[in-house]
């Protein structure tokens, strides 16, 4: 029974009662009454009080009117009472119109709603009618077939009531067949359902069905399945078989979650297979195929490493495909002016920013053309400590621009940026600067790459060459068409509607901005709020800033950009890639770290007992100098972390205990106190904190800006370990005559000095056969019966070796001295 059965219905007073019907998904439908109160408008009577103008004198009834008030603000107050009263008629005409309108709709959408139920209640009632003919068919079939079986009983039964009419029929003929009472259910439910589909007061303040509402899917199932069994199918859920990815090792709760199972039958599988093992267990992936395939789903074998498949590059498309500006490389050796130049074409002054006046950091820039041409430019060092990041610069470059410095021809540096360009097979344009000078040779530097397998234009050669000055501007309009020249026949595409595929230039530790990457973007174009994953390292686009300062939406292809929004520094020359989740990101990242630190504790690991021995023995000879290298780029860390590694030999070496991007902070220094090793900090310097416990603590802290200093300081430290060097000077020698024997002192050898000088204080060596025979002191050293110092070459004298007289005739005796030289590191 419904809640307003037999009563009246609760209403408002001065109200209009309605009735609407709610239509849900589905085809569920429900009638509602609602009940809409007339809102009172207040219009002003035609005879009431007339606007009075402004000189029109006292406005109202003084008597009436309140205390204080004149007959301007009266009047002010009356416009707008009668400005307000007009406000609330046309909002009350408007009302009209939007309630007219809705209530069109509401017909419009009730009498679509009316034409669907109608066709679905036909379709249902065909079907409901053809369902009935066939059960009707089967009970007379069935009927007919067990009256054919069995007459003589029915005769009987029939006969049996014309004999005693005044008996109750028998138990064989029921008053109401199954038929009836399935006919009279169905017939309650429907009147339920038409009861149910009223709103009343208590429905309304429980929230409708028990405050919760089904889902569509939820009720799309109960449709298919009350028509399937109307139908007289199978009403039984077909078991969906689903491919399951199984990883290595696995966890219980993960692989029922995967195949889309309760983590209970799983658990119990695993019991009925003979092991205990519960949901936040990880078992093996042979013991999760048999769980598997005893659910009756396929396996799909991965791998860790197939995480990266989401990142893998996928072809271009030819129509997608834009040009784009080239990438441009200055490399040189150091002090040739390659940030002169790059100043020049720039118009700005990076070598007044750079400590030394030499470039320690990769610069990246973009350089727009008097002819709207825009090349990027990447600016790398020429110190020979910069080999890593010279090599990055050739890796993510379009063209090399080789910069040879007129009066100075061809360095160490030079060759080998000539290597990297060859290495990653990228045209190369030389520019021979410094051409203002008086000792400019350009012709020496074009015989001097000759030798080096480098023959420019004018030597009959394909690779242009450029005479240039960057002080005076001289070549540098020649220099910029050479470039663009170079980028046309390359015919430099790429496709910038996709994800973003970047290389990191340089990375570093920024204090209030966090960790910034240095990013050349290679493909595709960066947005802010992209997710993606560099090296070791993921995290989301915060902000992109361009060579210039400024910050940016988006950077395309060959734009450099510094990246912010990282969890942490990434390595330099570590490549971007754009993911389409932060969780693929994050899982891509832990897989490459975890790779990362088994790598290294299998390169640090011994194989074997002997070799750790062997390693030990050797690391007794082996003075060490450990130190500690705090930089303010990712790029500089390394580059002094590769010159520390060459600094030492057999006996001494360099050991860089820890090497990180950032200011110096404590823990560095408790590290460096339980060490006793110095803190090396490279454009960086140590907060307050860390430098109060480095003054307790007695730790040492030194601070450089330029790479040369660090490396000669340290190669000046790791000489201090070296033994001094025993250098032996030759100063004579004498030949024994004669060996007469003295008492109180032995065997005296009577000699003549052959060579040189001899002296007491020297070391004698006795030869015999040109054998070292002994190794010694003089004892004494006489000329006639006098004790002297030295004896000059040509003179006789006498000698007596401490504890030793197995002298004899003709022997030689060689004199020497020894000093100590201090030893360096070359």
């Amino acid at each position: 029974m419904s809640d307003s059965d037999g009563r009246k219905t609760l209403g408002l007073g001065g109200s209009r009662p309605s009735n609407v019907k709610q239509s849900f998904s589905h085809g569920r439908t429900k009638n509602v009454v609602v009940e809409t109160k007339r809102k009172r408008v207040v219009v002003p009577k035609p005879g009431g009080q007339k606007q009075t103008g402004p000189g029109a004198g006292p406005v109202g009834d003084p008597s009436r009117r309140p205390a204080g008030i004149t007959d301007s603000e009266m009047e002010r107050r009356l416009k707008a009472v009668q400005a307000a009263k007009a406000r609330e008629v046309e909002e009350a005409a408007a009302r009209a119109a939007h309630d007219k309108a809705r209530a069109e709709d509401r017909e419009r959408r009730r009498a679509e709603i009316d034409a669907k139920e109608a066709a679905d209640r036909e379709r249902e009632e065909s079907l409901k009618a053809k369902a009935e003919e066939e059960e009707r068919a089967k009970r007379e079939a069935e009927a007919a077939a067990r009256a054919a079986a069995a007459p003589a009983p029915v005769a009987s039964a029939a006969a049996q009531p014309r004999a005693t009419p005044n008996k109750a029929l028998p138990a064989s003929t029921p008053r109401k067949t199954e038929r009836d009472r399935e006919e009279t259910n169905k017939k309650n439910r429907q009147a339920d359902d038409r009861r149910s589909g009223k709103l009343t007061v208590n429905q309304a303040m429980r929230g409708g069905e028990g405050g919760r509402q089904r889902s569509m899917a939820q009720m799309k199932r109960k449709q298919d399945r009350a028509r399937a069994k109307a139908m007289g199918g199978n009403v039984e859920r077909e078991k969906i078989i689903r491919d399951v990815q199984l990883p290595p090792a696995i966890v219980v709760s993960e692989l029922a979650a995967r195949m889309a199972e309760k983590t209970g039958a799983v658990v119990k599988a695993l019991m009925n297979s003979g092991l205990m093992i519960g949901q936040n267990e990880t078992i093996d992936a042979d013991t999760a195929e048999l769980i598997i395939e005893e659910f009756g789903h396929k396996v799909v074998r991965v791998s860790d490493a197939d995480v990266e498949d989401v990142i893998k590059l996928e072809e271009d498309d030819a129509t997608d495909l834009v040009g784009r500006p080239p990438v441009i490389t200055i490399m040189g050796h150091v002090d040739h002016g390659k940030t002169s130049l790059l100043d020049a074409i720039r118009k700005a002054k990076v070598v007044a920013g750079e400590a030394g006046g030499i470039t320690q950091h990769i610069g990246a820039y973009q350089v727009t053309t008097e002819g709207g041409q825009v090349l990027s430019f990447l600016d790398t060092p020429g110190h020979a400590a910069f080999t890593s990041m010279r090599s990055r610069g050739a890796q993510v470059t379009d063209i090399v621009v080789l910069v040879v410095a007129a009066d100075d021809a061809v360095m160490p540096q030079t060759i080998e940026a000539i290597a990297h360009a060859k290495a990653a097979k990228v045209p190369m344009i030389v520019a021979i600067n410094k051409v203002d000078k008086p000792s400019a040779d350009p012709d020496r530097v074009r015989a001097a790459l000759l030798q080096h397998e480098v023959v420019v234009e004018k030597m009959s050669g394909e690779v242009q060459d450029v005479e240039v000055s960057a002080i005076t501007g001289q070549g540098l309009d020649q220099l910029l068409e050479a470039i663009a020249l170079q980028a046309e026949i390359l015919e430099l595409k790429a496709n910038p509607s996709r994800a973003a595929v970047g290389a990191v230039i340089e990375a570093k530790l920024d204090v209030g901005r966090g960790p910034v990457a240095t990013v050349l973007i290679q493909n595709g174009t960066l947005r802010t709020g992209d997710i993606f994953v560099v090296g070791e390292q993921y995290g989301k686009v915060r902000a992109l800033i361009d060579d210039q300062g400024n910050r940016i939406k988006e950077a395309g292809p060959s734009v450099p950009v510094e990246v912010l929004g990282l969890n942490g520094t990434p390595e330099a020359g570590d490549v971007l890639n754009v993911t389409s989740t932060e969780a693929q990101a994050r899982e891509i990242a832990e897989y490459r770290a975890n790779a990362a630190k088994d790598k290294r504790a299998a390169a640090g690991a011994a194989t074997t007992l002997e070799q750790l021995m062997a390693n030990a023995k050797a690391d007794e000879d082996v003075s060490e100098l450990p130190i500690l290298v705090k930089a303010d780029v990712q790029g500089s860390a390394e580059a002094i972390v590769q010159a520390m590694e060459k600094i030492g030999n057999d006996e001494v070496r360099v050991r860089v205990l820890h090497s990180g991007v950032g200011a110096i902070t404590e823990t560095d220094v408790g590290l460096a106190e339980a060490s006793g090793a110095p803190i090396m900090g490279f454009n960086v310097r140590a907060n307050a904190s860390a430098r109060n416990t480095a003054n307790q603590k007695g730790v040492e802290i030194r601070y450089y800006s330029v790479i040369y200093d660090l490396v000669d300081d340290v190669k000046a430290a790791a000489s201090g370990l070296l033994s001094n060097e025993i250098k032996e000077n030759f100063i004579g020698y004498a030949n024994i005559k004669e060996v007469f024997k003295v008492t109180g002192i032995g065997k005296v050898a009577g000699c003549l000095v052959t060579e040189g000088v001899a002296r007491r204080s020297a070391g004698v060596r006795l030869l015999r056969d040109n054998v070292v025979i002994h190794e010694g002191t003089l004892k004494t050293l006489k000329r006639f019966k006098d004790e002297v110092p030295e004896v000059q070459s040509g003179q006789e004298c006498g000698m007596a070796f401490e504890n030793y007289e197995d002298i004899r005739p003709n022997d030689v005796i060689e004199i020497f001295t020894r000093e100590e030289v201090t030893r360096t590191l070359s």
